[in-house]
């Protein structure tokens, strides 16, 4: 029997509803609109796709947006001033600021994404932020990995007690998903069934030593690699629930980390690529901007 698919599309519907809603309080209550800046480097397809999308998401819900795009030949220092003149108010008010990954070779990608404020940045990948998440107190969440955490509570997929494997280290996917699966719920006692938390995390990644024996304990995997077709049917745990995260271009198509029809055929729960997690993580963007305009605005 083939494997449930789990739609990130209606799931990323019902959330901007929900938004939509939250964003004309927040208009109301102060007067605007939340606002998010992002700066567009180079000319990427991809890139450009991408954020046109998380553009019309915003405009969807009632969020302000602007793209500020610059040559692919921007240096370091150009782009470390212009996200500060960003932040100073230079481009209007910017309560969430994303600088659209990747960045060209010849910048240093982490002094550009640490000079975003903290309290703005919606990506949830400044420094502050994650050591906020470590501890167990996060502000703003990676998106994707909060879309995935998102995901297997609508479900229904229990995590507490359970083990779930993630194939991928990076400081945008699998290592905060890690810390969101693996924490303790934010009430006690934690609700039965599907909490998100308490799992039992392994944090694997391409050169992990035999991860096919790895993979198969999993009741949750989740593949994070950006590598097409990694994950094999042979690697999946009869029942397991499957999240593919990947995003990969072959042949002209978009694919995921997962061989996606045989696994389907073992699996319990599936995402496809596209329409699974991607949809989600332009929904949490959202729902990041607008917690930095209301954050801002309680301080205000």
């Amino acid at each position: 029997m083939a494997a449930e698919l789990l739609d990130g599309r209606s799931l990323a519907t019902r959330i901007e509803d929900g938004l939509r809603a939250e964003v004309g309080t927040y208009a109301t209550l102060f007067g605007r609109r939340p606002r998010l800046v992002v700066v567009l480097v180079g000319g990427m397809a991809a890139s450009a796709s991408y954020v046109k999308s998380k553009a019309a998401a915003a405009t969807r819900v009632g969020i302000d947006s602007e793209v500020v795009a610059v040559p692919g030949t921007a240096t370091t220092e150009e782009l470390v001033a212009l996200v500060t003149a960003i932040a100073r108010g230079d481009h209007g008010a910017a309560d969430g600021i994303l600088v659209q990954l990747p960045l060209p070779l010849q910048v240093d990608k982490t002094a550009v994404l640490d000079a975003v404020p903290p309290d703005r940045d919606v990506d949830g990948f400044h420094p502050e932020n994650a050591g906020l998440l470590s501890q167990g107190r996060p502000r703003f969440i990676p998106c994707t990995a909060a879309g995935v955490q998102r995901m297997l509570i609508d479900a229904g997929v229990e995590t507490a007690g359970r083990r779930v494997v993630i194939v991928g280290r990076s400081d945008i996917v699998g290592r905060p998903l890690a810390l969101l699966l693996s924490a303790k719920p934010p009430r006690a006692p934690a609700p039965v069934g599907a909490s998100g938390c308490d799992a039992t995390v392994t944090l694997c990644h391409s050169r992990s030593t035999d991860l096919p024996s790895l993979s198969r304990q999993a009741d949750v995997l989740v593949a994070a690699v950006g590598r097409p077709g990694l994950i094999t049917a042979d690697m999946v745990r009869p029942g397991a629930t499957v999240i593919d995260v990947g995003v990969n271009r072959v042949d002209g198509r978009l694919v995921g980390d997962v061989d996606f029809e045989p696994v389907r055929t073992i699996a319990g729960r599936i995402t496809p690529v596209p329409g699974g997690v991607g949809p989600l993580t332009v929904a949490m963007l959202l729902a990041n901007t607008l917690l930095a305009a209301e954050l801002r605005s309680r301080q205000g």
